[in-house]
């Protein structure tokens, strides 16, 4: 890898309104005992082979495959509800036959954010979108579905599986066209990074504009006048310094993310964001310094570990009020948010610890050493308010304690 110096960088993280809080805020939905998945020791910073998360991202998985039978239908107009029963019903057939496809399709952030905001609450255009994205998503895996028409779609349905974004508006799938076109023959807005991860110039998330940080105004789809070869080379280069230096953090990575969102170039700070209902999604800015676009990978895969187990216990009983000063945040937060920043910079501190033993040429520059203390110092803040003031669940207690030990 070429050394770069290390520039000054603010890195700042943003989210949704709804980052992490719904399910957390809804009671019954759920569950807050440590029965769920075992008391976690490592999802801050994984072991080899990530086996906790794996055991909770299967569970969540679980939970999004029984929510398929718990969506609001009852509220929907006439026309969208029969859509997505239709739909539905095909599903739950293939589940039947082949629960594995079916697993796979739900792990596509395209198809979950959908699901997840749906289950919330009640909205026909969201059910029209996850109703043709699902089906086009189980025939791109080979299912056989009836045939299937669709009204009313937004302009674009993306198959995340196939990398390609099909003509929304009125459309029909049958026999695997969608259209009366072959899937793989219509246009591919992606380019492949590694590993099966992808740089998204398409985006469905119906959150993405919703904005929670004062420095930022939403997600939408920017390459900043780059490329996107250049964006993948960047993220391939961030990506081979977490492989090198924190395996177990890539394999995180590996598990987790599904697609990268451009959001725009800026050479003096850094911006990203993910959503909860968005899992497998992340949000960048293009940086000129590969360090900084490590930290930015490890910081929103790291909000996404917890939000694969936000879909099955909300961590914190205290996590929206009241609200306290944040390590990395100019405005106050509840501990929900001190949370998603200690665990997500506490791998960061990591990468930094492990390249500075090994002496890589980029920890040897005085704004590293720089950068190092502000990060220590902001997980250093962020845990003694954690670990002061928070009331959590039983897995919550084993995830401070796991923070309290490697602060």
């Amino acid at each position: 890898m070429r050394a770069r110096s290390a520039r000054r960088v603010r890195v700042r993280c943003t989210g949704s309104p709804y980052h992490g809080c719904r399910a957390a805020r809804s009671e019954g939905r759920v569950p807050s005992s440590g029965r769920v998945i075992p008391p976690p020791t490592d999802l801050t910073l994984p072991r080899a082979g990530v086996p906790t998360l794996r055991a909770a991202l299967s569970a969540a998985l679980k939970r999004l495959a029984q929510d398929l039978g718990r969506l609001p239908l009852a509220s929907l107009s006439p026309d969208a509800r029969a859509t997505l029963t239709h739909v539905l019903r095909a599903t739950k057939a293939e589940l039947a036959r082949e629960p594995g496809r079916v697993f796979g399709v739900l792990r596509r952030p395209n198809v979950g954010a959908a699901l997840r905001v749906l289950r919330e609450r009640a909205d026909d255009a969201i059910a029209r979108q996850l109703a043709a994205t699902l089906a086009v998503e189980l025939a791109a895996a080979g299912a056989e579905l009836p045939a299937l028409r669709f009204e009313g779609l937004p302009s674009e349905i993306v198959c995340l599986g196939a990398r390609r974004a099909l003509p929304g508006g009125d459309a029909t799938l049958a026999r695997g066209e969608w259209r009366g076109r072959a899937i793989l023959d219509h246009p591919s807005p992606f380019t492949e990074i590694e590993g099966g991860i992808v740089l998204a110039e398409v985006d469905d998330n119906p959150l993405s504009m919703l904005e929670a940080h004062p420095d930022k105004l939403g997600n939408a789809i920017d390459l900043g006048g780059r490329d996107a070869e250049a964006w993948a080379d960047a993220l391939r280069e961030a990506l081979g310094l977490i492989a090198e230096h924190t395996p177990a953090l890539r394999e995180t990575i590996a598990l987790l993310v599904h697609q990268i969102v451009p959001v725009g170039y800026d050479a003096e700070q850094h911006l990203s964001a993910s959503y909860r209902e968005a899992l497998g999604t992340l949000y960048l800015t293009l940086h000129p310094s590969p360090l900084t676009m490590a930290e930015a990978l490890i910081h929103e895969t790291q909000h996404n570990v917890l939000n694969a187990v936000f879909e099955l216990d909300p961590l914190l009983e205290n996590a929206f009020s009241p609200l306290f000063s944040s390590p990395v945040r100019p405005d106050p937060r509840p501990l929900h948010g001190v949370l998603l920043a200690v665990h997500a910079f506490l791998p960061v501190a990591e990468l930094h610890r492990r390249m500075a033993e090994a002496g890589h040429p980029l920890s040897k520059t005085p704004e590293f050493a720089r950068r190092v203390e502000r990060v220590r110092e902001g997980n250093r803040e962020g845990a003694a308010v954690l670990l002061e003031n928070a009331a959590p669940t039983a897995i919550g207690r084993a995830l401070l304690d796991e923070i309290a030990r490697l602060v």
